[in-house]
């Protein structure tokens, strides 16, 4: 299965969450402060991190910020559950998903299971992944950009782009039907499985971050517009 790293200055939800997801298979490497953490991630970098937000030494914001700058694995936040303030932030740092303390160890095991399968990690048999090569493994190319789902490859005329598993499946929604408006509802879909709610705002920090990440390599792109009130857009130039 997944190899997942934990970063809880919490005992009892370090060994909670480790049992349950080493349950259903997963390897699980466990740290318990935010410094640690971060050199676990970039020296052996897992499948998912899940970060809490409030540690010693580093918090876990800091931690994903830092990861971003080079890694484009899939993150995991957990946040207690009156601090709106960190999903906000998380998902503008670029988290692919949250939770809220206290959680169900079921429900984690859920998201754990949707992240990892928007990733290709898991979650797909081989017979599904052969016949799915054929179309949804075509690199995609739309004027200077290509997106190569099957290596998780995004370049913009040229140049790679380093972006999330949350940020690919979103750009991939909108450049394959170039000039077609996506709500928010739409991209939400294309996204997050079924059992995530996310809102508008979640969206709009994705894109966000995507156009901020263009923009470090074509300080002219405009790729993505978006249409107030109405959603987004992929522009072909």
């Amino acid at each position: 299965m997944a190899k997942i790293t934990l970063v809880d200055d919490d005992e009892n939800i370090v060994t909670s969450v480790s049992l349950a997801l080493e349950s259903h298979g997963h390897e699980v490497k466990a740290y318990y402060d935010g410094v640690a953490g971060l050199a676990a991630l970039e020296n052996e970098p897992p499948d998912l991190a899940i970060l809490d937000v409030k540690m010693p030494r580093m918090d876990g914001m800091e931690v994903l910020r830092r990861l971003r700058r080079t890694s484009d694995m899939p993150v995991i936040i957990l946040t207690s559950k009156d601090e709106e303030i960190d999903e906000i932030l998380g998902f503008n740092l670029g988290a692919d998903d949250y939770m809220h303390k206290p959680f169900s160890q079921r429900l984690l095991i859920e998201r754990v299971k949707a992240v990892l399968r928007r990733a290709g990690v898991e979650g797909e048999d081989p017979a599904t992944a052969a016949g799915a090569a054929g179309e949804a493994g075509k690199a995609l190319k739309r004027g200077k950009l290509t997106l190569d789902p099957a290596r998780h490859d995004c370049l913009w005329d040229g140049k790679p782009v380093k972006l999330t598993v949350t940020e690919f499946l979103l750009l991939q929604s909108l450049a394959q039907r170039p000039g077609f408006v996506k709500s928010r509802d739409n991209l939400m879909d294309a996204a997050y499985d079924d059992q995530v709610y996310v809102d508008d705002r979640t969206i709009d920090s994705h894109i966000k971050r995507m156009r901020k990440k263009f923009r470090e390599v074509d300080t002219e792109f405009d790729a993505i517009e978006t249409l107030y009130g109405v959603g987004y857009r992929y522009r072909e130039a």
